[in-house]
């Protein structure tokens, strides 16, 4: 049994990879703020940095961020490829279409041969394939020598925690979709390093056996070199360090906007001056400069491997403010709303997948299991003064000593990201609710209280934005002192306002009073009735997630719910959460100026779904799988412009039903995974749609 074996099977993997993710998380919420300030800015305006900052700055503290949307969506190339060891450049490039809406989500979209990833993802759209699209020969030293493929590698190397030569290939592979020569080195030195710190916690072996992957003559080995040098002659003052780096491989010596070399240079110094101390080492990582967000993550992550949780002890609250949050928007929209121990049980059960071994789910697949000490996944207090706690995991919720009682506490999580999220600095947040009405909202949980009375407990759901409230909550439970009860309710029916937050209310009547929730989560197909609220919410046409280049929403008044306009090509706008399974969506359809109209099933993507469409005289039901179409049946039918019909699709397991008019075609998944989504979809023109119905079957 090899080494890696040992390290997947240990107990305390899930907590190691867990707090790599909030190390990489932590490091971009405090990096972000002053993202490429230089060293004497900071120093000048921040002081160092001993903790987050974004107060002194008016900016919120948990943003969308290419470097968190990037690193968790990319790796999912493997998962999405049912964890393929043999995964290639080309099938990572491919997913990358998949999941990037142009100029919408995760990339910097600062052009053609300015901002590496956009110039990678050009050259894929245009046909060029994985490595090639981040070639040296295809883009030139400047573009392909950027940072990028350093920023998104952590999730590659947790994914073969304990195997560094995995790890490294795959850092090769993921890398060269859209970079090549030193960025994929250094790329390479990180993925090593973290791999290996699962097993190995002294920084200068980690290095040391992360040099032996990359060619002696590169330049991130001469620089590494050097560094080390520096270190030892400096001892304890990084900023004589720093000064070096700076005069030696600073950005004036590289073009580019965000060049490897002088970011990896700031990594290994913090590592190497912080000894494998968190608070230190972000620190100096922070205080340096140069692309902090970036070079803070990786920082962060490979020390949260290397210590797990223990890692963030000490006098600066690092978790608390942050919450386990991550927003991730991206074509999945259902994945938007998500959280650091969500993310970390998908790389464990890649990890544990791709070595051969069970992956079991901790709490049976439950969605919210606090399965980690510290973990809240996103539950807050939104409403009175309880306190939350999580030793031993599960999550407390404790009356406040200060509180006067009886007293009504509401603590709930997000499931859309709220008005406010859309207001901040960051990235583009499109995304889709997580929670739908009729699905079954389950929630494990179990008293202690003082008093005599009994803890009144609610689960709850809240619907739109704050200006659009609406509040629903279950029949009341009362729980006795040690009752352990399930608490079962159906998502209601919120009127086409998507949920925003989920969660409970409880009132408390002693001050000793306590609940520990051991786990929540719903599932099954929703019951929708899709159009436009009777006061047309904005928070309603923030829950789609579209490629098309414009979706408008109508009314109640005998006005079509939706107009889709595309364009060029094919446009999709999308609802819903990657996970439903065996339901039917139905609507009408009025194809206008357009070649194509229809609507998908099973959506997992931009370019993974199964439609029912209306083209080039033809009704086809077809499977897309990235590059692949399937056509499953296909009926000559000369369907008329500005004309209305009635459309389904039915799906049950792999088993495919569209009716158009009445004429039925039958069909059966090839590559599809039988779970996704529903959209609607243009191609070039336009195309109206009638309210649109999603039942389970």
């Amino acid at each position: 049994m090899g080494c890696a074996d040992e390290v997947l099977k240990s107990d305390t993997f899930p907590e190691k990879v867990y707090a790599g993710v909030l190390g990489k998380i932590i490091g971009v919420y405090l990096g972000r703020p002053f993202e490429q300030w230089s060293h004497e800015r900071i120093e000048s305006e921040l002081g160092e940095i001993t903790g987050y900052v974004h107060d002194k700055l008016g900016v919120p503290l948990v943003v969308t961020d290419d470097d968190i949307t990037g690193t968790f969506t990319f790796v999912r190339a493997l998962i999405e490829n049912r964890t393929d060891k043999n995964l290639t450049p080309a099938q990572i490039g491919d997913w990358w279409l998949n999941t990037i809406i142009e100029k919408k989500s995760i990339l910097w979209w600062g052009g053609m041969g300015i901002s590496t990833e956009h110039t990678a993802y050009l050259r894929l759209r245009e046909g060029i394939r994985a490595p090639a699209s981040g070639s040296l020969a295809v883009n030139g030293k400047t573009v392909a020598e950027q940072i990028g493929a350093q920023i998104f590698i952590d999730g590659w190397a947790m994914v073969c925690a304990g195997d560094p030569d995995l790890a490294v290939d795959f850092a090769r592979r993921a890398g060269s979709v859209s970079h090549d020569g030193e960025a994929i080195y250094g790329a390479q030195i990180i993925a090593a390093m973290e791999a290996l710190a699962f097993v190995e916690t002294d920084i200068n072996t980690l290095l040391d056996r992360a040099l032996t992957y990359i060619p002696p003559s590169s330049l991130i080995t001469t620089m590494i070199v050097d560094v080390r040098r520096w270190v030892k002659l400096h001892g304890d003052d990084w900023r004589l360090t720093l000064h070096n780096i700076v005069e030696k491989y600073g950005y004036q010596e590289f073009r580019g906007a965000c060049h490897i070399v002088p970011n990896h240079a700031v990594i290994i110094m913090a590592l190497l001056h912080g000894a494998g101390n968190f608070e230190r080492s972000m620190m100096i990582v922070n205080t340096a400069g140069y692309d902090t967000d970036c070079n803070a993550a990786n920082v962060g992550c490979l020390l949260g491997i290397r210590s797990g949780l223990a890692a963030f002890d000490g006098g600066t609250d690092w978790r608390g403010p942050v919450a386990d949050r991550v927003m991730l928007p991206t074509a999945d929209g259902g994945r938007c709303i998500s959280d650091a121990l969500r993310e970390s049980t998908e790389l464990v059960k890649a990890a544990r997948t791709l070595a051969g071994l069970p992956a079991p789910a901790p709490k049976n697949g439950a969605r919210f299991h606090f399965s980690q000490p510290g973990a809240v996944q996103g539950f807050q207090v939104v409403e009175g003064t309880a306190k939350l706690t999580n030793l031993f995991g599960a999550l407390t919720i404790k009356a406040a000593s200060d509180q006067r009682l009886p007293s009504l506490s509401v603590i709930t999580t997000p499931t859309l990201p709220s008005a406010k999220d859309r207001q901040t600095q960051g990235y583009n947040l499109s995304g889709c609710p997580t929670l739908y009405s009729g699905q079954r909202i389950r929630a494990a949980l179990k008293s202690e209280s003082v008093s005599s009375q009994p803890i009144e407990v609610r689960l709850i759901a809240l619907a739109g934005y704050e200006d659009e409230r609406a509040v629903y909550s279950s029949e009341p439970c009362f729980f006795g002192s040690g009752e352990s009860k399930l608490l079962e309710w159906s998502a209601p029916d919120s009127l086409c306002l998507p949920f925003q937050q989920v969660g409970l209310e409880a009132v408390f009547n002693g001050v000793g009073d306590e609940l520990t929730l051991e786990w929540l989560t719903w599932d099954g197909a929703p019951t929708l009735q899709l159009k436009a609220p009777k006061e047309k919410a904005q928070s309603w046409k923030d829950a789609w997630v579209s490629s098309a280049d414009e979706i408008v929403f109508g009314d109640t008044d005998g006005v079509s719910p939706f107009l889709v306009v595309n364009n060029r090509g094919v446009g999709m706008a999308q609802f819903g959460d990657s996970s439903w399974t065996n339901y039917v969506i139905k609507t009408t359809i009025t194809p206008n100026l357009c070649n194509t109209a229809g609507i998908a099933s099973y959506v997992q993507g931009l370019n993974r779904y199964v439609a029912v469409s209306l083209r080039a005289g033809y009704i086809f039901l077809e499977e897309h799988w990235d590059t692949h179409v399937v056509i499953l049946a296909a009926v000559d039918r000369n369907w008329i412009p500005e004309t209305e019909y009635d459309i389904s699709l039915s799906v049950r397991g792999s088993e495919i039903t569209a009716e158009v008019d009445k004429l039925t075609l039958n069909g059966t998944l090839v590559h599809l995974e039988p779970k996704g989504s529903v959209g609607l979809l243009v191609g070039s023109g336009n195309a109206n749609f009638g309210t649109v119905s999603v039942q389970p079957l």
